[in-house]
């Protein structure tokens, strides 16, 4: 069966279509994605007019790109962007009248929770128990257990593109708010994460998301490290030479787009923070995450 997951996140709306069926490999079949950030049309805790015709035709142009590869079922959802925002359930409803589909927001627990099933099924059951971490533009979901469900999930409104935007001044970054940064996440994931999660015995920790992805990349390049794994001792010199970069530079780096450049070092701080705190030495990056999380799931609940 041909299946599309739309994803219309706080940094893209991301449309992946898979060929699948139950107790298979998701094969992906082609993909079409626009760098929307939604929080930058926040006015008044709501997204703005322009936000919205953009939501609207970002949408429009993923659905055509659905049908141009016969999709057969679109699978919708919405995360902290459309969750939090004011007038999020009005867009959510006005969207799933005009196209015709069920767009769902998922809640930040869910949204852990799935991310956790991707990585067990890709990682398997002999990976033990598994610490599961994923950095959004507006959340930082992690989840920890030894089943397909995570005995503990939790999301944080610690995002990359969230933080980035409150709290990140100048170009480069002011010391002063990189400071203010690092004492915000340290201090949130201190005071929110239960002692069960601080004290985990994870036999297996692993990151997921582009964020990650991108980091992972910086250390192969600047340290030698491997692509497909994140270490805490790199991320120790990620984070201040990033600091140190404008834009500009931060966007000439392999791998680093122009688009998520401004926000990659907020990103650094929670993952290098979150690994400090959790104890974790190194994360292994699963390609698959949210998305192949909710496929499964749906494929689970049908008869194919």
């Amino acid at each position: 069966m041909r299946l599309g997951v739309l994803d219309v996140g706080s940094n893209t709306i991301h449309l992946q279509v898979v060929d699948a069926h139950r107790g298979g490999h998701p094969t992906p079949t082609t993909s079409h994605k626009v760098e929307l950030r939604l929080t930058e049309y926040l006015v008044d805790g709501s997204i703005s007019e322009e936000g919205i015709s953009l939501l609207f035709e970002a949408i429009e142009g993923a659905i055509e790109h659905a049908k141009e590869f016969d999709t057969e079922e679109i699978l919708a959802f919405a995360t902290s962007a459309l969750r939090e925002a004011k007038n999020g359930d009005s867009i959510i409803a006005s969207i799933n009248k005009r196209y015709d589909i069920d767009l769902q927001i998922l809640s930040g627990e869910e949204e852990a929770r799935l991310t956790f099933l991707a990585a067990r099924r890709w990682f398997g059951w002999s990976a033990g128990t598994l610490l599961v971490l994923d950095i959004g533009g507006g959340s930082l979901e992690v989840a920890l257990g030894v089943d397909e469900s995570p005995d503990t999930a939790f999301s944080l409104p610690l995002g990359a593109g969230r933080l980035t935007r409150d709290f990140l001044v100048g170009d480069p970054f002011t010391s002063k708010s990189i400071k203010s940064l690092e004492n915000h996440v340290n201090n949130s994931l201190q005071k929110v994460l239960p002692q069960k999660m601080k004290m985990h015995r994870a036999e297996q920790s692993v990151a997921t998301s582009k964020t990650f992805r991108t980091l992972a990349r910086i250390g192969s390049k600047w340290y030698g490290d491997s692509p497909k794994k994140l270490e805490a001792a790199s991320l120790l010199g990620i984070v201040p030479r990033l600091s140190d970069m404008t834009n500009t530079d931060r966007a000439s780096l392999s791998g680093v787009s122009t688009a998520r450049a401004k926000q990659i070092l907020a990103g650094a701080i929670v993952a290098s923070s979150a690994m400090e705190i959790l104890e974790i030495s190194e994360l292994e990056i699963c390609p698959w995450a949210l998305r192949e999380g909710l496929i499964l799931r749906w494929l689970d609940w049908m008869e194919i």
